[in-house]
């Protein structure tokens, strides 16, 4: 029950992940990373205890957890500058379908089953009619490979960093779960590095300042020590079939924000996807 508790603490989370990604578009995506995350890997203080020995992981883990942390989110970001936001949302949650796909590949001992091909094919379905749907009434199936478009390939590749990272997470060496901290922080100082390098910068208003703050210790950070937990002291199947519950919860707060109205093809879209993650989610729970 409480590890259950603690997923259905990262899902709230991270729904609002999204919303906040939109307030929080006018600014540089590798600032905006940084800044956040930074604000998150202060959230590990507490949880060990502020015992900073926690954090000591080996250059593998610390690499992997960099990779996931900054890559996914940085990529997250700039696909919501470059499309609908609800479109990109719902592509950038293939991540638990993609999960599904490679897990034979990553872990041992697990195969491909009907049903998970099942499931593959109604996500990505999904996400194809998300981006259809998209396209003004008298485009073409050609013009979605034109102007904005091309933010739905980071929105892809979001999910295939987050589905990587989660699964590759379970070939490494356990790790206190307070080390998350550390992943955060270099990934936040790296960001900022880039955003020196390559970014103008900008001046940041109050508002700006509070949202980030919710964003950090939000959706870019309590979240993620929350979703440790639940994966360590939970079954990780249960767990896997309440992640699903975050496109949809994540897309209906930003429609009631007002960011994109409910249309058929965001509603069928988001059918298909949470269809074929349930269906997905049976993996490992027979035949």
């Amino acid at each position: 029950m409480t590890a259950t508790l603690y997923a259905l603490g990262a899902i709230a989370l991270w729904a609002s992940l999204a919303t906040l990604g939109v307030a929080l578009s006018h600014i540089p995506p590798f600032l905006l990373t940084g800044i956040a995350l930074l604000i998150g890997s202060c959230v590990a203080l507490p949880v060990s205890g502020y015992n900073l020995r926690q954090w000591q992981v080996p250059v593998a883990t610390l690499g992997l957890g960099v990779a996931g942390l900054f890559g996914y989110h940085f990529l997250f970001f700039m696909a919501l500058r470059s499309a609908p936001a609800v479109e990109a949302n719902l592509v950038n949650y293939l991540w638990p379908l993609l999960m599904v796909v490679l897990a034979p590949v990553v872990l041992v001992g697990v195969r491909l089953r009907a049903s998970h091909i099942v499931a593959a094919i109604l996500g990505f379905v999904g996400a194809i009619i998300a981006m259809v749907g998209a396209q003004p009434d008298n485009s073409t199936a050609g013009g979605m490979f034109t102007g904005w478009a091309w933010g739905y390939v980071p929105a892809l590749g979001s999910a295939f960093v987050w589905a990587s990272y989660s699964l590759l997470c379970r070939r490494v060496q356990p790790f206190p779960t307070a080390a998350i901290g550390l992943f955060g922080l270099v990934s936040g100082l790296l960001a900022l590095v880039c955003h020196w390098a390559m970014e103008a910068p900008v001046v940041l208003t109050g508002h700006d300042v509070w949202l980030l703050g919710v964003l950090g210790l939000g959706p870019l950070g309590a979240a993620f020590y929350l979703w440790d937990m639940a994966l360590k002291q939970g079954d990780v199947r249960q767990i896997g079939i309440l992640s699903y519950l975050t496109p949809l919860a994540s897309t209906v707060l930003l429609m009631l924000t007002g960011q994109r109205a409910l249309t058929w093809s965001v509603a069928v879209a988001a059918v298909l996807i949470l269809g074929g993650a349930a269906i997905g989610s049976r993996i490992g729970r027979g035949p």
